[in-house]
Formats: C-alpha cells, sequence, structure tokens
C-alpha cells in the first residue's frame, strides 16, 4: 500500500516513514504545499496524511485538488491544531479522519490500516476471493488449505489486483504501485513481469490456478468469480 505524507516537519515525516515502511507500507514525502500538489496530480496513493500548516498553502486548501485527482485515496489529516472548527471543515472537504498531534506511530498505524481496510475492503479484516483467503492483519494468504509464502512486493502485488478486480490494471500502474515515483526512471517493466509470472507461480502450486489473467500490450486482471 502506497502512502504519501505531507508534513513539513521532516523529522516527524521520517520517523513516520520509517515507522511505516517496517510495517510494509511504500511512503512517499512533500514538504510543501506546491510540492505535495505535485505529486498529488502525478501519482497514486491509497493513503495520504495531510497536514493543515505547510509553507506555500494550507492543507485545507488541498483537499480538493486530493479529491479531484485521488478520489480512491484515504485522507488522514494530521495536524497540531487541534480546533473543533479545523477538524469539520476538513472533514466537510472530504477528509476521512483526523489525528492531532502529537501522536503515538502506533494509533497512526491503526488509523490507515482501518482506513485501507474500510476503503478497499469494505471494513473486512479477511478477504476472500474464490478458494484464497488473505488475512490483512496477519498479512497472510492461503489457498484452500494452503499457505502461500509471498515477498513483500508480490504480496502487495496480489492485494492490488484484488482490490481492482473489476478493472484491467496496466503494467504502469503495477510499476508505480511497487516502487512509487521510482517508476519514472524504469527503462522497462521486466521486474513487472517478473512479479507476475513469481506470484502466478506460487499461487497455481497452492491449487488456485488462473487467478491472474494477461491481456497483452494492456495489462492484468483478478481473474477470480466471486
Amino acid at each position: 500500500m502506497k502512502l504519501l505524507i505531507i508534513e513539513d516537519e521532516r523529522q516527524l515525516s521520517d520517523s513516520i516513514v520509517s515507522y511505516m515502511s517496517h510495517e510494509d507500507y511504500l511512503c512517499e514525502q512533500a514538504f510543501g504545499f506546491q510540492q505535495a500538489k505535485q505529486r498529488v496530480e502525478l501519482y497514486e496513493y491509497d493513503c495520504i496524511l495531510l497536514d493543515l500548516m505547510l509553507p506555500g498553502g494550507s492543507g485545507l486548501d488541498m483537499l480538493p485538488t486530493i479529491k479531484r485527482h485521488q478520489p480512491q485515496a484515504g485522507i488522514i489529516i494530521v495536524s497540531a491544531k487541534d480546533a473543533l472548527n479545523d477538524k469539520i471543515e476538513g472533514l466537510r472537504r472530504g477528509a476521512d479522519d483526523y489525528l492531532a498531534k502529537p501522536f503515538h506511530l502506533p494509533e497512526l498505524s491503526m488509523r490507515i490500516f482501518a482506513l485501507l481496510r474500510r476503503k478497499c475492503f469494505h471494513a473486512d479484516n479477511v478477504i476472500r476471493s474464490g478458494n484464497i483467503t488473505i488475512n490483512l492483519p496477519l498479512h497472510q494468504v492461503i489457498a484452500g488449505d494452503n499457505v502461500v509464502d509471498l515477498t513483500r512486493s508480490e504480496y502487495e502485488l496480489l492485494l492490488f489486483l484484488v482490490e481492482n478486480r473489476h478493472r484491467i490494471v496496466s503494467k504502469s500502474a503495477v510499476a508505480e504501485h511497487l516502487t512509487g515515483d521510482m517508476a519514472d526512471m524504469l527503462n522497462d517493466y521486466s521486474f513487472v513481469y517478473a512479479h507476475i509470472k513469481n506470484l502466478k507461480a506460487k499461487l497455481n502450486a497452492a491449487g488456485a490456478k488462473d487467478c491472474i489473467k494477461t491481456f497483452y500490450g494492456t495489462g492484468y486482471k483478478w481473474n477470480v468469480e466471486e
């Protein structure tokens, strides 16, 4: 899952990145209004942490841009301004949650997890698709009675495909989801092919065959009847 941390306090931002990276999130940072606006317009994110006080503009004024370019993203306002009016205005403009500073990183992690679970997977801790079961808190995948041992990237790829099961996802979308803005510097998508191939092989070996359909020249689609 991809996070964008819009926070001008670099020490706090780096602490969030360090903690959430160990929770298997792919984290990107923006330290001011214009940098955040550029990232929101160029890349896709699952969740955005938004400070209200930013160099160059207000986090509240960023919300319409986020909602226009990132309608699928969850938004958590993270700010020292704990005034009720700011909270109400942020929620009115489209934020999903509000966390006042100072806060504990484990609490932030649980807020993010709960928000993504609600938005992407209808508030379920366990996702089932065909004979595949994904336990989100445990990061565990079971096909039939077999535990599927996936790498972090393979697990993220599986969630991405299941989350977007009603549409074809392009190779570039997969690359961006797995690497963030590093995708712009890639010469080709060979690593995407490798991850798709490995994930298919592991699911097939566990008895979950033909779950991923390849549309040559277009992308990939989760191919499991609900």
